[in-house]
């Protein structure tokens, strides 16, 4: 499990929504006042239009087919698995670059410090989902095929604050964590269900250590939800 990233003595926390942070009172206001301004959040679409094969050619009908069999059953949620940490990855690697470049204003040691970590623990999971496709016989995947990544890409690179990086990065976490708590209870397979259970807890922490670095109280839940968990279909391979 990861540690909390390093924070700097007096170092200031990232500004979160206006609105939470009048709910939150003063103290909540200086946590993150030299940031910049609050991320606007956006919502992960459930479903994609790859589930609707009536208005597709029979040609594409076959070849969306073909793809969905490469990953049946429970191995498409693994698929899917993969794909979203890679999906993290990649928004994480361009959220440190967009801090080094200066177009995040000022980013708290704090917050790169998790990027860092984080991205590499998530590159872990990567590699572990992968394994148990290699096992049952079908290939690694590579990339990011996931019908939201346009939406996502665009949402990073209008990003204009830590806050924004971090809002983001806080979304796509609490959708790993939750897509793996469903996962525990939604697959057959034991090394399926076993890789979920170890890596849902990891990814709670890190969305728990963004709210804190938000302004927001760390775990806002008595349970887990699974309202935000991501669908099979949102994957495109």
């Amino acid at each position: 499990m990861s540690s909390a990233p390093e924070r700097g003595g007096c170092e200031p926390p990232l500004a979160g929504p206006a609105e939470e942070t009048e709910a939150r009172g003063p103290a909540r206001r200086r946590f993150l006042l030299g940031a910049g301004g609050a991320g606007a959040a956006f919502l992960l679409p459930a479903c994609s239009g790859e589930n609707d094969l009536s208005s597709r050619s029979p040609v594409d009908q076959a070849s969306v087919i073909a793809h969905r069999v490469a990953y049946p059953g429970d191995l498409r949620t693994v698929a899917l698995a993969v794909a979203l940490e890679n999906q993290v990855v990649g928004v994480y690697t361009s959220a440190l670059a967009a801090a080094r470049a200066g177009r995040l204003g000022t980013v708290p040691r704090a917050l790169t410090s998790f990027l860092t970590r984080a991205m590499a623990q998530h590159t872990d999971h990567a590699k572990v989902w992968n394994t148990v496709l290699t096992r049952a016989g079908k290939p690694a995947l590579t990339g990011v095929p996931l019908s939201d990544q346009k939406e996502i890409t665009t949402t990073l690179a209008r990003a204009t604050s830590a806050a924004d990086a971090a809002t983001l990065a806080l979304q796509l976490e609490e959708q790993a964590a939750q897509t793996y708590l469903m996962a525990t209870y939604g697959v057959g397979g034991t090394s399926e269900m076993e890789t979920a259970a170890t890596i849902a807890p990891v990814e709670a922490m890190h969305a728990s250590i963004l709210r804190f670095l938000l302004g927001q109280y760390p775990v806002p839940d008595a349970f887990l939800p699974v309202d935000r968990a991501a669908r099979p279909s949102l994957l495109t391979v």
